[in-house]
């Protein structure tokens, strides 16, 4: 008897191919019109989903995307093996020792960039209309889910912005990128005792047991990386001057092994992922280069495909009802606002300029890729409506798009230092143009 029924073996690969070649086609689109791929990439879903395909023809919908049916699973656990490569690649990109280096200002700006958006979803939770609750879900767990999501940044997003812009060597650019760090790592670990939260309840019991297994998690990690640098040491000579295979094979059998054990600790799997990319990336012996064909999978066929599921789970058609549109305006407004002036306040206690400061909540502000996955954990989990999850897509999108244009204004008007062009001619061999003008003239 075969593994896999022919049947659903034959839509598996009809909806990976579907969801892959709109994801494909619609995030290059949308790349040469200035925008990000992701906006593409979670159009693909909204087409396919409710928003679209199923307000136009329900059954045409259920017939290609069965939500039960064996097939979209093993699509959805795709989906999830991608999220996690991709999570620990974004872990294994950060640089530790830039976040002890500028210590006191990094501190000030990540603790003002997440304090003030999580008290703010905070208090938007707790005044959320019943209705957009799921009714398993208890109100303060959703608060603090809510809160998680708006106090993270993405990496990913804004370290792309930043190279993009030819700003990821000045001084602002480095300090947000120092504070983003800060936040996610709070943030995810925030997420893995919300998470514990909403599957266990709200018992101080279970709560301190998930903080306990949250610095564990950093112990074990700690323990382990003088045996992961001899691990990566070997897999460097297996593969020799131009070869990667070993190198990929340690990384991602390390990272999902690190998902899974995190979600065995009832946390979640994304936080070990993005924990085991740390402890690789800041080995000392990680061969960055020889990740390339996996960062090359991973951004086109695996990442792609998770976001045009959570497209595919969006619904749109939810912002007809005057209620989740009046919530969707205060919760974007309230992540703006919140990251916006917590990162400028932070900069400000730092004693950086007013032009700075904006730079520094523009560059911060953007969700992104990683509000995206917390949307995916939360409506996973249950305990996000299908309502609020879309909104808070749409906050992710909406803070990516800003964030360009706003760097780029308010960075216009930041001196330019000599220091910086030193760091930026000696990254890629080509002086900045200096901006020798605060006012951008």
């Amino acid at each position: 008897m075969p593994l896999i029924d022919g049947a659903d073996l034959r839509t598996f690969l009809f909806q990976l191919s579907l969801l892959m070649i709109t994801a494909l086609l619609l995030g290059r689109l949308t790349q040469r019109i200035g925008l990000t791929p992701i906006v593409g990439e979670l159009c693909a879903g909204v087409l396919w989903g409710p928003s679209v395909l199923g307000a136009i023809s329900p059954a045409a919908a259920a017939r290609i995307f069965p939500p039960d049916a064996a097939a979209f699973h093993m699509v959805e656990a795709v989906g999830q093996v991608g999220v996690l490569l991709l999570v620990g690649l974004t872990g294994a990109h950060i640089d530790l020792s830039l976040v002890r280096r500028r210590g006191s200002t990094v501190a000030k700006v990540s603790i003002g960039g997440l304090i003030l958006p999580a008290a703010l979803g905070v208090g938007i939770g707790l005044l959320v209309p019943a209705s957009l609750i799921p009714d398993t879900t208890e109100r303060n767990t959703f608060a603090l889910f809510l809160a998680v999501a708006m106090a993270v940044s993405a990496i990913p997003v804004i370290a792309k912005t930043l190279t993009d812009l030819r700003m990821v060597h000045r001084n602002v650019g480095q300090i947000i990128l120092c504070s983003v760090t800060i936040d996610d790592i709070v943030g995810w670990a925030t997420l893995s005792v919300v998470s514990a939260m909403a599957t266990t309840g709200v018992r101080f019991g279970n709560v301190l047991l998930s903080v306990g297994s949250i610095i564990g998690v950093f112990l074990v990690a700690l323990l382990l990386r003088p045996p992961m640098r001899g691990l990566l040491r070997r897999a460097d000579r297996a593969d020799g001057p131009d070869g990667s295979a070993t190198t990929i094979g340690v990384v991602v059998v390390a990272v999902l092994t690190a998902a899974a054990l995190t979600q065995a600790a009832k946390l979640e799997a994304v936080f070990g992922a993005f924990v085991c990319g740390m402890v690789l990336g800041n080995s000392g012996v990680l061969a960055h280069h020889r990740l390339a064909p996996l960062r090359a999978t991973v951004l086109a066929f695996l990442a792609p495909l998770f976001f045009s599921l959570a497209g595919l789970r969006m619904d749109l058609t939810a912002l007809a009802d005057p209620v989740v549109v009046v919530t969707g305006l205060v919760v974007l407004t309230a992540a703006i606002v919140g990251k916006f002036a917590g990162a400028y306040l932070g900069a400000r206690w730092s004693r950086m300029s007013h032009w700075e400061g904006l730079a520094l909540g523009a560059g911060m502000n953007a969700r992104g890729v990683i509000e995206v996955i917390i949307a995916m954990v939360g409506l996973r989990l249950g305990v996000l409506s299908v309502e609020i999850y879309t909104v808070i897509i749409l906050v992710a999108i909406v803070t990516s798009l800003m964030a360009p244009p706003l760097l780029r204004h308010t960075m216009a008007r930041v001196e330019q230092t000599a220091e910086e062009d030193l760091r930026a001619q000696t990254f890629d061999g080509r002086p900045m143009a200096r901006n020798t003008d605060p006012a951008g003239g």
